[in-house]
């Protein structure tokens, strides 16, 4: 393996690791279940229907942004955030690679064990 593709499976990785990581907070997830159903939405809509102050909303939308889960877009004076795809597909499609591994890993382990 080059060089440069070790870099750019390291940098999969990391980006990977930050979907991951801004996924496992529940308001977080519930944030991406809002946004992912329906237009672009600003900070005061999506506090509404929450507990939560509009410093702590725009706290979690940030991290979903680091991760490009969601990208705002300025509407006049407010920004809009909105859901983007890109990131959830490309993690769906490593889950679907390490999970390939697995079974392959498992299968040659059955054939072993049953010589």
């Amino acid at each position: 393996m080059s060089h440069g593709s070790r870099n750019n499976q390291a940098a999969k990785r990391r980006a990977h690791a930050l979907v991951f990581t801004a996924l496992g907070d529940p308001t977080r997830l519930s944030l991406v279940a809002e946004l992912c159903t329906g237009p672009p939405r600003s900070i005061s809509q999506l506090t509404r229907r929450s507990k939560l102050t509009r410093q702590a909303i725009t706290k979690h939308l940030r991290v979903l942004e680091s991760a490009g889960i969601v990208h705002s877009v300025r509407a006049g004076r407010k920004s809009l955030f909105k859901f983007d795809l890109e990131p959830i597909v490309e993690l769906r499609e490593y889950l679907d690679f390490v999970s390939e591994q697995w079974d392959q890993a498992l299968a040659r382990l059955k054939a072993f064990v049953e010589e």
